[in-house]
């Protein structure tokens, strides 16, 4: 099984350079299955009905979220009408949206995926880890495929869940930070892992934003209105290739496009 993760999109022209994108790889790369997570598509914050219905037009199976997708309120009725968007499962008992799915394939093959959110320097929510526990002993009882998107910020945090999970899922994908990091694995026991898949967003910017706004905030600490950029987008994601019969990674790609120019001054 062929998979697509494609990390967080982050306004409307990102939007439409990742559909661009996804459908050349879908072919190129024989792709089986697409995640996305979308919690930054509508001007930065959250996702709206039309986004969504672009992304699932466009063929995209599931689309995850994280913690943005609360700052706007046309998300939420999205959360409780659609359950192929997800938002982290370990948020407290009340909130609309599910936590996972399942998906099936040409009526055949099985799916799952998992939305966890980390804690450290994050919201004080439940427990990833013990969360993570409940989701995969519910979705092993119809597939051993598990694919987990770990919205968090703290790198130590995302590595620790990668080995806790190792063998239990068949890939652990960080998002959030938006900066993709280039420690691409094979875990021992068969997980696929990336710290970071990195932003499909405006790379001339400070993670997706406007980059006067940004230093505004950073050199007067005061709030200033959170602005998308716009230059220099670029393509995140990874391509997980899964043995169906073991639910182990055979191989994980990352994928940025266009690639980071590497200059060396003389």
């Amino acid at each position: 099984m062929n998979i697509l993760f494609v990390g967080d999109i982050v306004g409307k022209k990102a939007l439409e350079y990742a559909i661009l994108k996804i459908n050349e790889l879908k072919h190129k790369k024989n792709i089986d299955f697409i995640i996305v997570n979308g919690e930054n598509i509508n001007n930065g914050k959250g996702l709206i009905k039309e986004e969504a219905n672009l992304l699932f037009e466009a063929g995209i199976n599931i689309i995850t979220t994280g913690n943005h997708i609360w700052d706007n309120w046309k998300s939420r009725p999205l959360l409780a009408e659609n359950a192929d968007i997800l938002r982290p499962l370990n948020y407290p008992s009340g909130n609309v949206g599910a936590g996972f799915a399942i998906k099936t394939l040409n009526g055949d093959e099985s799916i799952g995926v998992l939305q966890l959110q980390g804690r450290t320097y994050m919201q004080p929510i439940d427990c990833p880890f013990k969360a993570a526990d409940f989701a995969i002993k519910k979705i092993s009882e119809k597939t051993n495929i598990i694919i987990v998107d770990f919205h968090a910020d703290a790198t130590a945090e995302k590595i620790a869940l990668g080995w806790y999970l190792d063998g239990r899922v068949s890939a652990l994908i960080g998002t959030h930070t938006h900066i993709p990091t280039s420690d691409a694995t094979i875990l021992p026991n068969g997980t696929a892992y990336i710290t970071d898949v990195g932003m499909t967003g405006p790379y001339d910017s400070v993670v997706g934003m406007r980059k006067e706004i940004a230093l505004k905030r950073f050199l007067l600490q005061t709030a200033h209105k959170f602005e998308v950029a716009e230059e220099d987008i670029r393509f995140c994601a990874v391509f997980i290739k899964i043995n169906t019969k073991t639910a182990q990674a055979m191989e994980i790609e990352h994928i940025i496009l266009p690639e980071f120019e590497r200059k060396i001054n003389i």
